[in-house]
């Protein structure tokens, strides 16, 4: 019976990456500008129109690489905080990880151009900061999921403050502050991708050296001490593996929140809290759903592209108080 569950679940991540092939190469031709499945072929045949050619090897297929990955990671990110925190409603946004490399994502942008390759590794160092902070402010001899998200709020808000700061500062720049901050994939291209992309990779083949620890933490602390686990050792690496991620990816794209809430309660939902399962389902649906979601992003209101940290708050934000409703009810 378990070896049946066992394929079924394999079954479902392994069709799951076939719906993200697909949707990959079905969104190519999406847009401000449609581009038929005839011509996105010449292009990748090589007798393509020039500036189909420019549209979709320029603009589209490095951002829909950088959506699906950013995706991935945001969503690995979430379900490997959720373990830590023993929170269901942990997420890089809402705890403040995301804000955190974003408010030094932004100092190095503005300040340090130069230095434009070392973004995703001070970013993360952003994102550590803001976790640390919050695991300060929420352990009371252990982690209290409640004072984890009032922690995660207050953290928010105060480097929510100081990129407001930052962004009245550099008025003449104004434009880019705001697209950082709400999350967007626009104006994207290979320096990104190639700049991201090795971070991201290593990210996601880290996070699967947590599987076990992440299984563990779930059974409680005493249990898992008891099972010969160093519960703060586990703890301490996970948290760092989810936070690089979430730093990374802000660092590629700004702020965009509420995914790593939403796939991993949907990814639960479907093959259960088995992170052996959970992982992979993350990785694959979390691309699925930012692609998703970007896509509408440059479609709703063409040809004005809206940026999809905004199309995944309008998601999200429903989901969010429909957990919190939930989780009352069931108190």
């Amino acid at each position: 019976m378990n070896d049946m569950k066992d394929r079924t679940k394999a079954l479902i991540i392994f069709f799951s990456f076939i719906i993200l092939g697909i949707l990959v190469i079905g969104t190519i031709g999406v847009g401000s500008v449609d581009i038929s499945i005839k011509e996105i072929m010449d292009v990748f045949g090589g007798s393509g129109d020039e500036i189909n050619k420019s549209i979709i090897l320029d603009m589209r297929l490095p951002r829909i690489i950088l959506a699906v990955f950013v995706g991935a990671s945001l969503s690995i990110s979430g379900a490997l905080l959720q373990a830590v925190m023993r929170n269901p409603l942990a997420d890089p946004g809402i705890t403040g990880v995301s804000s955190g490399g974003s408010l030094v994502a932004i100092l190095m942008i503005l300040y340090f151009p130069h230095l434009y390759k070392l973004l995703p590794l001070m970013a993360f160092l952003g994102a550590m900061l803001a976790c640390t902070l919050v695991f300060i402010l929420s352990w009371d001899n252990g982690i209290k999921p409640i004072r984890v998200i009032l922690s995660g709020v207050a953290i928010n808000a105060m480097f929510a403050g100081a990129t407001s700061l930052l962004a009245i500062m550099n008025s003449d720049k104004i434009q880019g502050v705001l697209l950082w901050i709400n999350g967007s994939i626009a104006y994207r291209g290979w320096r990104e991708v190639s700049c991201f992309l090795p971070y991201c990779i290593t990210g996601i083949i880290l996070s699967l050296f947590c599987i076990k620890g992440a299984n563990l933490l779930g059974l409680g602390d005493d249990v898992a001490t008891n099972l010969g686990v160093n519960v703060n050792r586990t703890r301490i690496f996970i948290s760092v593996v989810a936070v690089f991620l979430a730093g990374i990816s802000t660092s590629a794209v700004g702020i965009i929140g509420f995914i790593g809430i939403i796939v991993p309660h949907v990814c639960r939902l479907l093959l259960g809290s088995d992170y052996k399962y959970l992982i992979p389902m993350s990785t694959v649906f979390g691309g699925i759903i930012l692609l998703l979601a970007d896509t509408l992003a440059r479609c709703i209101a063409r040809p004005i592209e809206l940026p999809v940290g905004i199309m995944m708050a309008m998601i999200g934000c429903p989901f969010f108080l429909f957990l919190l409703r939930r989780r009352k009810t069931h108190a």
